[in-house]
This record gives structure tokens, sequence and C-alpha cells, in this order.
């Protein structure tokens, strides 16, 4: 219990106690930040898998950074910051082994997003920010100016997307020797309000659904969550999910992810976001006026 102790100490407790004692200094200045180092929270067992203690330290600090985002909305600005690519770190030569350096950044790259973060407004807060991604939206290209090693093969960070066994191996195909075998996880960010649509909506399909339907829809998204979705109410037992259609789409609907939102939460009817420009159609028309109907019986589930 003394690692798990030591752990909680610094991560967790750490957070909430030095925001605690800085919180009354921070309310007199004009421009007010706290920026933790912590990852987007993701429930997925994987992330708790033998590590679960770390992962539980970890999402403390980033459940402090919601409720004080929350708390202090207007005052303080609060923002978590998570690197996309392994760090160089002394913690990483005991996890990587010799020769894990050649696949990380240097902690350039977190300082440079830092700044970035620190400089903003009070009202950027709240956000769970990754570095690469950050740095890219501030018009910087060339990432290979953090690597050690340019050009070297980067190794994803723990809580974005890779599994423990797939690092594991990626560590080892490039030169290093990891210190564990089924090590912390790396996470996405969490969902955003169009993809846990899409998710609930793939929960409410069923046979009884494809059969009155026989369509597929393919969504173009634009907006805080730009991407293209599916949802197929036409083969096997149907679905939905990231990317192109398997499939032919019957209909290609393109609008703003928060519309998209509103349209299937039953805050917005499609022909009024049709009529009004917030949504366009393209091919079966029938199809489309369907989803009207469809809408109906999927808003109570939503």
């Amino acid at each position: 219990m003394k690692k798990v102790d030591l752990m909680m100490g610094i991560n967790t407790r750490g957070t909430y106690l030095t925001s605690k004692i800085c919180i009354p200094y921070l309310k007199r200045s004009k421009v007010a930040h706290i920026l933790t180092l912590s990852p987007p929270l993701n429930l997925n067992p994987v992330w708790f898998k033998n590590h679960c203690a770390y992962t539980i330290a970890k999402y403390g600090m980033s459940m402090c950074v919601i409720g004080m985002a929350e708390e202090f909305k207007g005052e303080i600005a609060v923002n978590a910051l998570w690197p996309k690519t392994a760090i160089h770190t002394a913690a990483m030569d005991m996890l990587g082994g010799s020769g894990v350096e050649k696949q990380c950044r240097t902690t350039d790259i977190m300082a440079d997003a830092a700044y970035s973060i620190l400089t903003k407004p009070k009202n950027f807060t709240g956000n769970f920010v990754i570095d690469e991604e950050l740095l890219k939206s501030e018009g910087i290209k060339d990432l290979d100016v953090y690597a050690v090693s340019p050009g070297h093969p980067l190794l994803p960070d723990f809580f974005l997307d890779e599994t423990p066994d797939e690092l594991t191996s990626q560590i080892e195909k490039h030169g290093g020797s990891a210190a564990f075998k089924e090590g912390k996880t790396v996470a996405s960010s969490p969902r955003g309000p169009a993809e846990e649509t899409f998710a609930l909506i793939g929960k409410s399909i069923n046979e009884e659904t494809v059969k009155s339907i026989q369509g597929v829809y393919q969504f173009v998204l634009a907006g805080s969550e730009e991407g293209t979705w599916y949802m197929d109410l036409k083969n096997d037992k149907g679905g939905v999910g990231k990317g192109e259609a398997p499939t032919k789409a019957d209909v290609v609907m393109s609008m703003d992810s928060e519309d998209f939102v509103k349209m299937f939460t039953g805050k917005m009817k499609p022909t009024m976001a049709f009529m009004s420009g917030k949504l366009k159609i393209k091919g079966n028309m029938g199809m489309a006026m369907k989803l009207e109907s469809l809408l109906v019986r999927m808003n109570s589930k939503l």
C-alpha cells in the first residue's frame, strides 16, 4: 500500500491540495490558470487492468480538472495536458529500457504546448489537450524538431490509442526492451456528444429497425467533431461506425456535429434542419424522409 499511497498522494491529493492553497491567490489574477499533466478519462476496463492504482491516481487529477473548471469558470482557467507520444524522461528509460529514447520526443513539445495553453484567455477552460493536436492547430507543421531521433517511428504515450501489448511490441520492435508486458495503456480523448450519440444509436438498432428502414445513411459532420460516420439500417442486423459505409450509402447527410446531436435527441427536426439550410442531403430523398419517423422512435432511448 505504500506505493499506492505514494501515487495517490502525489497525483490526486497533490493536485487537489496544491490547487486549494493557490486558488485564493489565483483569484486575484486577471489571467489565472491551473494546468495538470493528466490524461483524458476513459472508463474502458483495459485502462485499469494490472495498473489500477496508477490509473485511478491519474484519473483523479483529471477529475479535479473537470470539477475545478466548472467551479471556477470565469475566474480561473483549469485544463489538462497530455502527450500524444512518449516523452523522453528517466521514467520512460525505466519502462522502455535501453534504446527507447529513439522512439520519444523531447520535453520541449510539452513546454511549448503548456505555453500555448497558459497564454490563452480564462474562457479556455475544462479542456483535455493533446500536445501534438494543439501545436498543429497553432500552425506548427514540422513536429520532427521535437523528436529525439527525427524520422524514427514514435511510441504512442499511455492512455491514448494503443493497447498494452501493442505498446510493448512497438517498444521492442524499434530497439527498446519493455520493462512491462501488460503495462499502462493509452486512450483517446473521451467521447464527444456526437460520438456518444452514435454509440447510443448503435445500441438502439434492432432487426425490426433494419426491416422497416432498409437504407444506409452516411453522415458528414463539420464543427467540433468533424468526421464521417455511417448508419447501416439495411444489411444483416444493422449498425453504426466511423468512416465510409461498408456498402454504398443511399443518403449522404452533411451538417454541423452540434446540430446532429440536436437532431438525434429531439431538439431539432430533420425537416426544419433541411429547410433552414443546416442539413444538406444528397441521394434518396424518400429514404431521408424516413429518418424523421425513425428519430421519433429513437429519441426515447437517446
